[in-house]
């Protein structure tokens, strides 16, 4: 199952790259970016973890991952943060809370809005605090100052 979560998120993530037009040397690193951070949040929530923590988890490793690409390849680093990032997105649950919402099944319908929600923003707060704490690492330490 996990080799099947490998691919697949590999995929995801280097043909979302695809879509943003990354170059096409970045397609591999887009997509091992996309992978390690859907495989860390598949163990975390096969853990037993909370979905949100778990995204927050994959997240910062996907901004951790994406500027050591940066650097290494001399890259945009959105390239890498935005088709990375995209299997943890949550379309699904998006789409089933709008397909509640016409139903009429307000109950089950604002729960999983509530639950995108909170993903979104798990998303937002692990990319946010990696870029915080390579901000604190450059400060402080001055070795990853870029040349």
């Amino acid at each position: 199952m996990i080799i099947a979560q490998l691919v697949t998120s590999f995929i995801a993530a280097s043909g979302f790259g695809v879509l943003f037009n990354a170059p096409r040397q970045a397609l591999t690193q887009c997509g091992m970016v996309g992978m390690f951070g859907w495989i860390l949040y598949y163990i975390l929530v096969d853990q037993g973890i909370d979905a949100v923590p778990a995204t927050i988890f994959g997240s910062m490793l996907v901004a951790i991952l994406s500027h050591l690409c940066a650097r290494l390849y001399k890259t945009p680093i959105i390239i890498f943060n935005v088709s990375g990032i995209i299997p943890l997105v949550p379309g699904g649950i998006a789409y089933d809370a709008m397909r509640h919402f016409v139903e009429n099944d307000y109950f089950t319908a604002v729960q999983l809005s509530t639950k995108v929600m909170l993903l979104a923003g798990a998303i937002a707060i692990g990319l946010m605090f990696s870029e915080v704490a390579n901000q604190i690492i450059k400060k402080t330490w001055g070795w990853l100052r870029p040349e």
